[in-house]
This record gives structure tokens, sequence and C-alpha cells, in this order.
């Protein structure tokens, strides 16, 4: 059925019919919406021949179709048909003209966006038929407010709009105003339409930079004000008012190096406000001369038409006025710490006020505030703080700011701070420890280190000086760190012991003298200073000298005996040889050395001086190697012995000698062919000295087991040793061992 179909009414649409017509009478009816549902009686059908009528015009947009059941009967009530279902739809009329879906759209579009930049879209609807001509919408622009230049388009079948060109600019035009028409029917003349309006505002961005209005501006200010505005600079924009890219931001870009000024913004007037936050001194400069600089709070954009300077600068001179002042002191605030054993009258500083214009001190009088502690005192005159009283255990570690006046001769007024410290009472002084040294001929310098028990301000770093000038000219200190020194001769000295006073100061200045021994002495090690006896400053006897010649002397004493006894004192000079004599050789009936003697570990034997008692021969130096079981040693025999004193010790010397000699070679027998080990403590040890034992050591008081080395410290188990040999061999044995 048509939309709005305009009759006659009632208007026949349609006609059902039964084939079940032809062998009985059919009667019809209906039932649904339009017929005995509402909308009621906007159809009917004829009982006895089917046709469908409509009573009136239907509104598709209201009733789009009407699903009605039709039933076919007999006159006694038999239904040879089952009811049948039937739609009656109703055709689209081209009723309704399109309309927009607000009374008004509005829409932002970037300052200075480039061509094709989307700005909105417009939508409208039609109550029509659903993809039908009646509902294909076509949009266009009817008018444009300004009318030029054209800015912007919209899309004919989506309404989107979108910029021709790239010329919105806010300062210009900040909102443009567009009239679209919508039609139905693809847009044909003939189809029905409907506009709407859109408001399109200019959104701004950052185009102009900041600008002051003048280049240059001049304020004063009185020295010492601090915290007041001095000037009010104006900064224009020509962007929106109120947006970040309108609002300013100050820097002070030059001339504010010590932070004396401060600018902030005024957000309502956009302008910035110049303050003094530390006082000026007019006596050090009368004028300050400022850069400032303008900003905007969001970046600058460099567009067409808008101008390439991103940041506008001026100049500010400031002017400072001279203001009669009081005495400022210097510092401010002074910190002291007194000592906790201090006397009363004990001078603890100075603290000076100046006045700024004259800058000096000259007539100034000083006085503590009423109600400070009274700890301490200041002369009025020169402002010299002194002990007022003695401290009690309970001040101890106790701090107190005290306030100072300085007032000048005009009366003018100043104040400082003094921060008293209360210290610790300590009464020690800083040592020097150890204070007993050797120096060898190398004259390597001397360590001193200086000790403390006390705890800072009175302890390191220390300060060491030769308290005595005459020393001072002859030995030279430097100093090493904060606790020591080295101590060395400036020249050439004589070797000896010398007492050199070393004054040592702590931190506060406290200072103790302590007298340190330096035994300069000729020695390659300060072990052999005092232990080894020097010959010559060319030849220095070693424990294998010393015990090459005891050996020598046994056996040479052995032989006298063995002659004296044999064939008396002509059978003694008969039987000697010449050529013996000649050559400063001894034969000797000793078993030689085995082949451990041969072992590279033995320290070579050094050079020693061993006396003869050859009769009436003059024994020299030995100049030539006695071998011995494939072992050299060299020996230097200084001076010579007769016969005749080796008989002074009488028969019962003798024969006492033969006894000792003999135990002493079965002592030694079975050890000849041991190895023998010099060892020698580690450098850092002071006191490095050499052990050498003829005999296997392991351990204390061990004579025999595998062959070991002293280590260090082990000087009581080299005279354990010792004590377990009888009397009668400890003596020789003692000279066997250096320590």
């Amino acid at each position: 059925m048509m939309e709005n179909s305009l009759g006659p009414f009632p208007m026949q649409i349609q006609q059902v019919q039964s084939d079940t017509a032809q062998n009985y009478t059919i009667y019809y009816s209906a039932t649904g919406p339009g017929i005995d549902r509402d909308p009621k009686n906007l159809f009917y059908v004829e009982r006895e021949t089917g046709n469908v009528f409509a009573t009136g015009p239907v509104d598709r947009e209201q009733y789009p179709e009407f699903k009605i059941i039709f039933f076919a009967t007999t006159a006694d009530g038999y239904s040879p048909e089952i009811p049948l279902p039937h739609t009656i739809r109703i055709e689209d009329d081209n009723d309704n003209a399109p309309s927009f879906t607000q009374d008004l759209f509005t829409f932002v579009a970037p300052e200075h966006c480039k061509p094709g930049t989307v700005v909105g879209q417009v939508t409208a609807e039609d109550r029509d038929e659903l993809y039908t001509l009646h509902t294909a919408l076509k949009y266009r622009i009817v008018s444009e407010e300004p009318p030029f230049p054209k800015m912007f388009s919209v899309h004919p079948e989506s309404g989107v709009i979108t910029t021709l060109t790239s010329q919105l600019d806010r300062e210009i035009i900040g909102k443009h105003l567009l009239l679209i028409e919508v039609r139905d029917m693809a847009g044909q003349p003939f189809g029905l339409c409907n506009t709407g309006t859109v408001v399109i505002n200019v959104k701004d961005v950052n185009d102009n930079a900041p600008y002051f209005g003048h280049s240059s501006y001049d304020t004063k200010v009185l020295e010492n004000r601090v915290n007041v505005e001095i000037l009010r600079i104006p900064c224009l924009d020509k962007d929106e008012p109120n947006s970040p890219a309108w609002n300013c931001r100050f820097s002070i870009v030059k001339g504010n190096d010590d932070n004396h000024f401060a600018i902030t913004t005024d957000g309502r007037t956009n302008e910035g406000i110049l303050c003094v936050v530390k006082g000026l001194d007019y006596e050090t400069t009368n004028l300050r001369i400022l850069e400032i600089a303008a900003s905007n709070e969001i970046p600058y954009v460099v567009v067409p038409y808008s101008s390439g300077l991103a940041q506008s600068t001026c100049t500010v001179r400031v002017n400072i006025l001279d203001d009669d002042e009081g005495p400022v002191f210097k510092p401010c605030l002074l910190p002291i710490t007194i000592d906790g054993c201090a006397a009363v009258g004990t001078a603890v500083g100075k603290y000076l006020a100046e006045d700024p214009e004259t800058g000096n001190s000259e007539g100034i009088r000083y006085r503590i505030a009423p109600g400070q502690s009274n700890w301490i005192t200041i002369d009025e005159n020169s402002g010299e703080l002194r002990i007022a009283k003695l401290f009690g255990n309970d001040l101890i570690g106790r701090q107190c700011n005290i306030t100072v006046l300085a007032v000048d001769q005009s009366g003018k007024t100043g104040t400082g701070t003094v921060l008293a410290t209360i210290g610790a009472c300590d009464r020690d002084y800083p040592v020097v420890t150890p204070r007993e040294f050797i120096m060898c001929r190398d004259r390597k310098p001397v360590y001193i280190t200086a000790v403390t028990p006390n705890e800072s301000p009175y302890s390191a770093p220390f300060r060491f000086d030769i308290s005595d000038r005459s020393m001072d000219s002859g030995w030279q200190t430097v100093q090493q760190d904060d606790k020591s020194i080295l101590l060395s001769p400036r020249t050439d000295i004589p070797y000896g012991i010398y007492k050199i006073p070393v004054t040592v100061r702590d931190n506060k200045g406290r200072q103790g003298t302590s007298v340190v021994s330096v035994n300069y002495c000729d020695c390659t090690t300060p072990s052999d200073c005092g232990t080894v006896r020097q010959v010559s400053p060319a030849v220095t006897l070693g424990v294998w000298a010393i015990l090459a010649m005891i050996l020598g002397s046994l056996l040479l004493l052995l032989i006298l005996i063995t002659l004296c006894g044999c064939y008396g004192t002509g059978a003694v000079s008969k039987h000697v040889p010449d050529d013996l004599a000649n050559q400063n050789l001894i034969i000797s009936n000793t078993e030689a050395p085995g082949e451990e003697v041969m072992d590279p570990n033995i320290i070579p034997l050094q050079t020693a001086t061993v006396n003869s008692c050859d009769q009436g021969v003059g024994m020299g130096t030995i100049g030539r190697e006695v071998k011995t079981g494939g072992q050299s040693f060299e020996m230097s025999k200084g001076g010579h012995q007769t016969l005749e004193s080796v008989r002074g010790y009488g028969q019962s010397t003798m024969e006492q000698g033969r006894y000792s000699y003999s135990e002493w070679q079965n002592f030694m027998h079975s050890r000849l062919g041991e190895k023998v080990y010099m060892c020698r403590q580690n450098e850092e040890n002071k006191h490095s000295e050499d052990y050498v034992l003829p005999y296997n050591y392991e351990g204390r008081g061990s004579l025999a087991g595998s062959v070991g080395c002293c280590s260090d410290h082990q000087e009581e188990e080299v005279l354990d040793f010792l004590d377990q040999l009888e009397p009668k061999f400890r003596t020789l044995a003692e000279t066997c061992v250096k320590r």
C-alpha cells in the first residue's frame, strides 16, 4: 500500500480466496494490527468475497507494515484451510526533509594549520526509508563569514569540513561562520533540504613572541634593603590573553651572579616584578646593570606571517643609594672551641666588626647582649674574647649562641653571633714513639711517628719541629703524613749517638717535646750495629770467620801439645818443615767435611783473623785458600804467637785443653756433614739479625730432625739451644751465634 494514499476510501488493496470454495460455501475473516488491534479498523475483509479494503491513509514512518492472519470457514464453522499469514507493507513516500543532528555545530581549527586539515564533521538524518533516494543526503556550504578568502570546504557525502588554506590567523579573524545545506534525493534539485550553522574558532598558537614596551629601564634602591619591589616591567604579547602563549616568564640573564635580585610575574597584568632579595652595598658598587629576558610558558612556534624573534630582552639600571648603616661583623657567625681545662682570663678568639663606609673598626665598642651566657666576656675596645669562669663537667660538650653587639660613634648598632663549644679537658700532649733509632752508613731517614690519646681537635694533624737550633742546622725533617715525619742529617756527620729534641704540636697548637736518640753507626743494616766487632772500615768478622779461627786455634794447640809431649821443645823445632812455616799452612788429621758441605745454600765464609802458636815464626796474613773436602775458605791471620807463650799455660792447661778438644771433636764429628743455615728476618723488623746454627734445627730444644731454618722472632729458641749444651761447650758455641 502506498504511503499517504489519497483514496478514495474505502480502497481495495488485496483479495484472498480459498480453493475449497468450489466445494463449500466459504466465509472470510481476519485478525491482527489494523483490524482488531491498534490502529483498529484501518483495514477490513469482505466476508463473502475475501476483498481487503483500507479505510484511510497510512504513515510509513509510524507503521511501516502490518502482519495480518486470514481465516476461511464454512457456514457450520468448519475450517477447510489453515490460517493464512499476510503482510501489508507500506511503500515509502519522500515526505520527510533531512535535518541536522545539532542546531549549532562548533569546531576548533589550529592557527596556521596546513590545507586539508580536518576541522570537524556535520551530520544530518532523514526519517524516510533507508537505502533509498529519499535518504541519500548531500552537503554543501551555502555561505561563509567572512566571505573572503574562502577558508573551508565540506565533503558532499560525509559532511567532513576541512581547511582550504594555511592563512587562518587568530590575531586577524578568530571565528568563522558557515551555513551548510543538506538535501536528499542525492542532492537533486527536487529533493527535500534543510540548513545548519557551523562555528569554527581559530585555536591560538604561540606565533607571537612577547616583547617589552621599552628597551631599557632605570630604577633605584637604598642599600641593605631586602625583599622590596623596585620595578614593574610590562610584557606585551599578541597571542590570546591568559593563555600559555600569552603568559610571560621573566629571567635575569646577566648581572645577577651573586643572586641579589629576583623577578616574578604578575599573572593578572602579565608584568615582571623586580625585587631585591639580598642587601646591596653602596660601598662596593653604586650601580648594577641587569639584562632581563621574557618568554612564554609554551615553546615559540615559527609559522608564516609570525615574528622570527623567540625572546625579547631589556636592560635595567639599578642605582644603589647610600645609607648610613651600623657596624657589620665579619663573619656574622663565629664558631669557637674552648678548652675545658682553660683558666679564667684565657683568650679564646677575637670578634671584630667594621664600618661599611670606612672599612675599618676604629671607634667601635663591643659588648655582649643582656641575658646571654656568662661563659665568656668581650673586651670593649679590642673585641677579644676571654674565659669568664671555670668549666665544670656539666658544661663539657655544651654549645651556646652568644649575641655580640657593636656600636659605632654615631650610635648605630650591628649584631653578630659567637657559637661557643666547650671542648674536652685534655691535658695529654702528643709524644714521639719509639724514640730510639739506628741509622747506618747509607743514612736512610728514620720514620718518626707521634701519638696522643686525645680526640679532635687535640689530635692530628701534627706539626713537627726540632726545638734545639744547633741540632736543627745538622738535621732536617720531611713531613710524611698527618702523624709522621722522616728525619735525616743535612750533611756528612761523624758516627755516634745524637740526642735530638723533637717538638710536636697538635691541631690546636698544644705541644710536647720528645728526645729522639739516633745511633749513627758504621753498619750495613741496623742489626749489625753494636753486635759485631768492626776490625777496620773494610774488614768485618763474620760468624764463620770466628768459627774458623776457633777450630784452627784448637788444631794448632793440639799439634803443639802433641809435639811437645813426644819430642820436647827441640823436637818441635826440628820436625816442623820450613816450607810449612813459609806457606802458613798447618797439617791437620781432622776428617774433611762430607759432600753436604758443598751444598750451594751454604753461606760463604767471611775473612777472619787467626792467631798461630808456631814457635819463632812470624805469622802474616794468610793470602791463600785452605782446601777441605772440596770446599775452600779464606783466612787472614792477624798477629803472631810464640811457643813460649803457649807453654805459659802450664802442663795442666795443656792436658785440660787436650781433653776439651777431644770431647768437642766427638761432639762435632757427627755434625761435620750437616748443612749450616744463616737466616735473616723480614726487612720490616727493625731488629733484623742473623742466626747461624752448627746443627740441624727444627724446633725449641731439638738437636735432631730435618734440616730447618730460623723463622722470625726465634731469639729465645736459639738461647734455649745454648742452654742445653754443657757449660764447657756453651762459651765456645756462643761465638758461633750472632744475635
